[in-house]
């Protein structure tokens, strides 16, 4: 959907303020004078000013005209729970049973624009070309050549060096995950999970038998102390986190924990799978490095993939498998050709490195879209996860009742993702999360009004 002519230019106004070429208490265009500078009508100048005013940008003061505020609306950020872990058993099928997986609030997926989709156009014609003499092979078990000499070259330009024959290309980030965990595990196992943890990665640990223990979020990462004691005493024989942006609490883990994650996996020789989909989705200039950055004797076992950064339709992922790299090759058999080679070319021309810039840019302008309209609609006392990268917001809500707002969501045809799916225990049943990965537009805008109307019905 084409954003609205108003809104466009509501967003330059904010991209404004927020670079400090508008200072607050500035007074700016009156109407009239705004219509006639953009060439827009009187109805197009009164929506953009109307919209920059509902969102806490803007200023109306009788007789005196249109002012910058002096400040935006603020929510704090969410209280994490303190509890002692323990082994618990995931549900089987809860989890997907209650997705619709329709609307942008739902799913974590990145809105792409045309420069990148015209990019990756060109880049699949250009390997189907490449292909054609190779109908009749099957792609290499381990990967295309081209594409692992791209990913290497991709990473270690961003300071994680890497080499050719460390990565291994796989059918999307989850396939690596559960090949991974086939390797360190077995039914009955118990797995380290962070708490809360993303929905899908529940699921899979269900559908193979796999037990786990929540690890309690905190500002800077997870409970470290309660995962060693775990790790020392045997409870867990593998660890399982997203450790950059975490889905779906927004959290990214210090360099201290992650050097220290890196740690206990050797100390403890207890494999650590890092779920590393949203890493290049910071909202800054550079991505951080991962917990595989510091790991030294081949306990981390790094996954990632295209999927949150292009789309999942490509199923192209990668593992960096470690000491567990035979085991792995085992049980590889080749992704699409075409697939790869297009996505090799799309790295090599530089086209993923702009993609990547453009929507780092992008994600911070609609993050603090969703941000301002959530702290100025939602109930009071209300508590919003501030990431530093990634697609998801949490939310929690004072006397929400998740579970009823998630079936009165889905009645009203609204898809969200409540708190109580992502976990096995009775927390977050006050929380919920969405996506902010599409542009703040009128869709975005009709969904966020008639789920702050559905919140406030269900709040005791």
């Amino acid at each position: 959907m084409t954003m609205a002519r108003y809104r466009q230019l509501a967003e330059k106004f904010i991209t404004d303020i927020q670079a400090g070429r508008l200072a607050p208490g500035e007074r700016l265009l009156s109407l009239r004078q705004l219509a006639r500078q953009h060439g827009i009508s009187m109805s197009t100048a009164v929506s953009c000013y109307a919209e920059l005013e509902s969102l806490g940008w803007l200023v109306a003061r009788p007789k005196a005209g249109f002012f910058v505020a002096a400040g935006r609306p603020v929510a704090p950020a969410p209280e994490w729970a303190s509890f002692a872990s323990r082994v618990a058993t995931p549900e089987r099928g809860r989890a997907r049973a209650r997705e619709r997986n329709g609307g942008p609030l739902g799913t974590a997926l990145l809105g792409l624009d045309e420069a990148t989709r015209n990019g990756l156009d060109r880049s699949f014609r250009r390997a189907l070309a490449a292909t054609a003499g190779r109908i009749g092979e099957y792609p290499p078990p381990l990967g295309e050549p081209a594409l692992l000499a791209a990913l290497t070259s991709h990473f270690s330009q961003a300071g994680f060096a890497l080499g050719a024959d460390e990565l291994m290309i796989t059918h999307g980030c989850m396939a690596a995950v559960q090949s991974a965990l086939e390797i360190c595990t077995r039914p009955g196992d118990a797995v380290a999970i962070s708490s809360p943890c993303y929905n899908g990665l529940l699921e899979l640990l269900a559908h193979m038998s796999r037990r786990i223990v929540e690890i309690p979020s905190r500002a800077d990462g997870i409970d470290l102390d309660q995962l060693e004691r775990l790790m020392a005493e045997g409870t867990v024989q593998a660890g399982l986190f997203c450790t950059s942006h975490m889905n779906p609490q927004g959290i990214t883990m210090s360099v201290a924990q992650k050097q220290r994650l890196a740690r206990l996996a050797s100390r403890y020789r207890v494999p650590v799978i890092e779920d590393d989909v949203y890493l290049e989705l910071a909202h800054g200039d550079r991505m951080p490095l991962p917990a595989a950055w510091y790991d030294e004797e081949g306990y981390v076992i790094w996954c990632g993939s295209v999927s949150k950064t292009l789309s999942p339709g490509y199923r192209l992922g990668w593992c960096r498998p470690g000491r567990f790299g035979a085991a792995m090759a085992s049980r590889l058999f080749g992704v699409p050709t075409l697939v790869q080679l297009a996505m090799a070319d799309f790295i090599d021309t530089g086209a993923y490195a702009r993609h990547l810039r453009r929507t780092r840019i992008r994600l911070i302008r609609q993050k603090q879209f969703y941000l301002d309209y959530l702290a100025r609609r939602l109930p009071s006392g209300s508590r919003i996860a501030q990431p530093d990268g990634g697609l998801v917001l949490w939310l929690q809500v004072p006397g929400l009742a998740a579970e009823a707002l998630g079936q009165a969501a889905r009645g009203a045809g609204l898809d969200i993702r409540t708190g109580d799916l992502f976990t096995a225990s009775a927390h977050y049943r006050d929380c919920l999360r969405i996506n902010m990965g599409f542009a703040f537009d009128e869709q975005v805008r009709l969904e966020l009004d008639t789920l702050v109307r559905l919140i406030e019905a269900h709040c005791a």
